[in-house]
This record gives structure tokens, C-alpha cells and sequence, in this order.
């Protein structure tokens, strides 16, 4: 039978495809590493991995054997959390991760009817970079992960769970943070600060193209503070940056958020894994799908 911490290093070996920086993630040495999947193979009587000049490479067994193995990882996870949760004594739990993309407010929402359902839940929130949200629910870190998106990973579960309309942070400084309400068409010569780059994320294309629709090519400036709120991102700034935050007043008066007229709604997704039920979860989105 194949041990789970054994498998866990060869994942790790199977994602970078070098046995340093596998060896690094899972603060082991390097022939710890190396002597687990020398193990492994021989225990299956398969090579796993073939090497072609310096690189690293996985043979169809390796591959097989990597596809499978996070699964099997996932589900003994939600077993571990699965007969914990039976405990009498013990309290549910609810995990949830978002990006900085989804406003604390929009979060609070989601989380005010677990919490006045099951009084004894414990919920715990946790902002994310839009990276870490997959391995955090592998890992049993996360029952859910809120982001902005609409494709669904391979072996997670996915819904739109609702849309926030978009409204615009600027400085304190910028001729517009004086208005109440703007239209897009207003922030023409403004730079747009983005978290990632067009291309790496479909929130990014997502916020271009609003704004090709009002007729303007926006440049872009990306953030080089990552993991804040949105609103941080103009402080200092002569650019915009599209929120979902409330309007007002931000980051001691430095960030202002003003409505913008007619604004487009960008979706809220939420992801789970497939096989790990939560009750407190389903909840929340069940009273998610009912305020849409």
C-alpha cells in the first residue's frame, strides 16, 4: 500500500519536475527525496520518473500515478476531517478563503446566516492570493474559496453564487475623488491598477474589456503591493482600480470609492472540492443562491 507521506513527496517531485526545489517546499533534504521515489518504484516495479540530459521527466507510469495520487492525498484529507467532525463535542467548522477581490462586506453577507443558523459554528475567513485558494482547499485549509472567475479547476465544484457591481477607488488626490458618482468613460487618461497581468487572470480581462466597452484602451499598472485589500492599490497612485468595496473614505482618507454610473457586475464564484461535504457550507450557499 502506498503511504501517504511517501506520496506527498512525489507530488511535490511530479509538480516541479526537479527533486531541489521539491525537496525545498517539503523542507527535506534532497536524498530523503530522492530515496522515497527510489522507493516507491520499487514497491510498484514501475519507473516513475526518466531523466533527458539535465531535466526531469515522468513516464506514463509516473503520470498515472501522479493524477491519481492527489486525489487519494484530497480524500484522505476529507476523511481525517470527516470523523473529526463526529465528534459530539466538537464545534462545526466553516473555512473560507477569498481574494482581495471580494470586499469583507460581501463576505460577512455570505457568512451572517451560518452564523445565525448555527449559533455554535466557528467561522474562520482568510484572504488569499488568487494562488494559494487551490492548494488551501486540497489541504483541508479551506472548505470554500470565493475569487472572480468562471471557470471551474478539474475535480472542484464551482457555482456563481452571485454579482457585485463595480465601483472605482482612487486617491484622495485624483480629480474624481471629490464626485459621487462617475462614469467610466470619466477615467479615460487614468491608469488602471491591476493585481495580475491581462492575460493571467480573468478578472483582469474581465475589468479591460468594461472598459473598451465605454471606448478607451486603458494603460495598466500593476500593483506591486500583492495580498491587500483593492483599495490599497491606488494610494500613492494617479491611476484607478475597480472595488466592490462600499463608497466612502479608505486607508486613513488616502483611497476614496465612488459609485460609477450604469456599472457592470463582475461574478462571484465560490469552489469546493467534490467529495468533502460540509453542512455549514451548504448553507451558505444555498442562502448565497437565494439573495441572487
Amino acid at each position: 500500500m502506498l503511504d501517504p507521506h511517501r506520496l506527498r513527496q512525489f507530488v511535490a517531485v511530479a509538480k516541479h519536475l526537479n527533486i531541489t526545489h521539491a525537496a525545498a517546499e517539503l523542507k527535506l533534504t534532497q536524498q530523503a527525496v530522492s530515496s522515497t521515489i527510489k522507493t516507491i518504484e520499487r514497491d510498484l516495479g514501475v519507473a516513475l520518473l526518466k531523466r533527458i540530459g539535465r531535466r526531469i521527466e515522468l513516464t506514463d507510469a509516473g503520470r498515472t500515478l501522479r493524477d491519481g495520487a492527489q486525489l487519494l492525498l484530497d480524500e484522505s484529507s476529507a476523511l481525517v476531517r470527516a470523523v473529526r467532525d463526529v465528534e459530539p463535542d466538537r464545534y462545526e467548522q466553516l473555512l473560507v478563503a477569498h481574494t482581495s477581490t471580494v470586499s469583507v462586506d460581501e463576505v460577512v453577507e455570505l457568512v451572517e446566516p451560518v452564523c445565525r443558523e448555527i449559533p455554535l459554528a466557528s467561522v474562520t475567513v482568510r484572504q488569499l492570493l488568487a494562488h494559494e485558494l487551490i492548494p488551501a482547499l486540497r489541504e483541508g485549509q479551506a472548505d470554500i474559496a470565493l475569487r472572480r472567475g468562471v471557470v471551474v479547476p478539474d475535480g472542484f465544484t464551482g457555482s456563481i453564487i452571485g454579482y457585485s457591481p463595480l465601483r472605482v477607488a482612487v486617491s484622495t488626490h485624483h480629480p474624481l475623488a471629490v464626485e459621487r458618482t462617475i462614469k467610466l468613460g470619466d477615467l479615460a487618461g487614468s491608469a488602471l491598477v491591476l493585481a495580475n497581468p491581462p492575460g493571467d487572470s480573468f478578472y483582469s480581462d474581465f475589468l479591460i474589456t468594461a472598459c473598451r466597452r465605454e471606448g478607451f484602451e486603458p494603460s495598466v499598472l500593476i500593483s506591486r503591493v500583492q495580498g491587500m485589500p483593492t483599495t490599497t492599490a491606488v494610494v500613492g497612485t494617479t491611476g484607478f482600480a475597480f472595488v466592490t468595496a462600499e463608497p466612502g473614505l479608505y486607508h486613513h482618507d488616502e483611497a476614496t470609492v465612488v459609485e460609477v454610473a450604469g456599472a457592470p457586475r463582475v461574478p462571484l464564484q465560490a469552489i469546493w472540492m467534490q467529495h468533502r461535504g460540509s453542512r455549514l457550507r451548504q448553507i451558505l450557499l444555498v442562502n448565497a443562491t437565494r439573495q441572487r
